[in-house]
């Protein structure tokens, strides 16, 4: 719904990781005033590698992580480069830099860093801030309209200091905050008895860096999402032994490969238990004893900072309640997030978040009323309360279609054709040839030749970049 009116708002950007980048972005084109808070030293959010954890909570049970980023130091993308650039700006080989198409982390934050620099972005960015509050002021007197947030942060004088007396407190007043601190930080751990009273190494892979701490060790890895066949991977060449428990013992192709390859890799069921002394029992009556447990478990959403009155909560990993993933309908459009789902070619679809936010902020575009957003939240749940999806996986999308029925809601444009078809490769290639997909791809090649003569990339021309 469009409308002409169009106004200027106050905006806190909390996060300056992709989703938050893109939003001060669109927000800043759109006529907007725009603050954004980060609490690191640098842009990337997750994709801002932190090597030294060793003074960190291995299962990450704080409520408050010094450390965001869950990367580790061998991570490489699962999704090819050229599906992963936002729609205005290609994520293109620059001169020496990692050429891969399955290129390490390392190189998004380089990406993250050209698209900043682009764009601009960095004056709006105030780093080493953490947001300690987001509250609403006399919510009870204010309409949507009249909406004011009190935002509350902390400011390392220093970069790495922590005493109290290097630290600056600010208040300040918005229109709107974005909350875009993303989806990958806070250890999501399962509940196993004895889990409490096993005396060994425990770790969340949110603190997993490298396999040299593990050398020598059995290692019990559960969880065989792609972090959980990374890390096994990894350490069958250092580990003692490594026993990768899962939910499903009906594997993939491309791991059931690999596990054949090495005699120190064995596949379990669930853990039934854990003893003092070390043994772990699997649920199929088969026991071990360990050094090491690395939960690769997944992740919860977190936002200990954001006070909404009870009107925004996270159940069982639903955010909610959220108009498409984005915008609870009693407090939209002065509060929204972006970045929430997951199982999508995320840079894309967090663009066409932003613009949306930024759109309906400046009055350009209006949402449904309260009551229409509501009842089609409760038609979403209920949908996939009837499919026998579990909760915990409300925001995980897993279609394309999904992201372009979003996309017409600002008039965004749709994912070509072409990224869809390399996508859905990479996830096919995966699935069969998990050690050697990131690097064997002779059939995408045609389709690559199309990619790369598309208006996505020849928009800003040869040098427009340096490359």
């Amino acid at each position: 719904m469009i409308s002409e009116g169009r106004t200027s708002k106050n905006v806190c950007v909390i996060g300056a990781g992709p989703s938050g980048l893109v939003a001060a972005r669109e927000l800043r084109k759109e006529g907007h005033g725009v603050v954004v808070l980060e609490q690191n030293h640098d842009i990337g959010g997750q994709w801002l590698y932190h090597p030294n954890v060793e003074d960190q909570d291995p299962l990450g049970k704080c409520p408050i992580l010094k450390v965001h980023s869950s990367i580790y130091a061998s991570l490489r993308v699962i999704s090819p480069r050229e599906t992963m650039g936002f729609m205005d700006f290609p994520f293109r080989v620059r001169e020496g830099r990692d050429s891969r198409r399955f290129p390490g982390h390392k190189e998004v934050l380089m990406y993250l860093r050209d698209f900043c620099e682009w764009f601009g972005l960095q004056d709006m960015i105030r780093f080493n801030t953490r947001v300690d509050y987001v509250g609403m002021l006399n919510h009870e007197e204010c309409n949507d309209d009249g909406l004011k947030w009190t935002v509350k942060s902390i400011k390392k004088k220093k970069a790495g200091y922590d005493d109290d007396d290097q630290k600056v407190v600010v208040e300040e007043l918005f229109d709107a905050v974005v909350v875009a601190t993303g989806h990958y930080s806070q250890p999501r751990l399962p509940t196993i008895k004895g889990m409490e009273a096993w005396k060994r190494k425990q770790i969340h892979s949110h603190v997993y860096r490298v396999p040299e701490p593990f050398r020598n060790e059995v290692v019990v890895v559960v969880g065989n999402s792609y972090s959980g066949q990374d890390i096994s991977i990894e350490l069958v060449p250092v580990a003692k032994d490594v026993h990768l428990s899962v939910k499903d013992l009906k594997i993939a192709e491309g791991l059931a490969k690999i596990i054949s390859k090495h005699c120190n890799f064995y596949l379990h069921p669930q853990i039934e238990s854990l003893q003092e002394d070390g043994r772990v029992a699997f649920v199929d009556g088969s026991l071990i004893f360990a050094d090491s447990i690395i939960y690769c478990t997944g992740y919860s959403y977190s936002f200990p900072f954001l006070d909404t009155k009870g009107i925004v909560s996270v159940d069982d990993n639903r955010v909610g309640p959220l108009y498409e993933h984005t915008f609870p309908p009693k407090l939209a459009p002065s509060l929204s997030f972006v970045g929430i789902p997951r199982k999508i070619i995320g840079f894309p679809f967090f663009e066409s978040q932003a613009k949306w936010v930024a759109q309906l902020l400046s009055g350009k575009r209006k949402l449904p009323s309260q009551e229409e957003m509501t009842k089609s939240i409760k038609d979403f749940y209920n949908s996939r309360d009837v499919a026998g999806i579990p909760k915990h996986y409300t925001h995980e999308i897993g279609e394309f279609e999904y992201c372009d029925r979003y996309a017409d809601y600002m008039e965004f444009p749709h994912l070509e054709e072409w990224r869809k078809v390399l996508c859905r490769s990479a996830v096919k290639n995966s699935y069969a040839n998990l050690e050697t997909y990131r690097d064997s791809y002779s059939d995408d090649y045609e389709m690559l030749q199309v990619a790369h003569q598309t208006p996505h990339f020849t928009q800003l021309g040869d040098h427009a970049i340096p490359l």
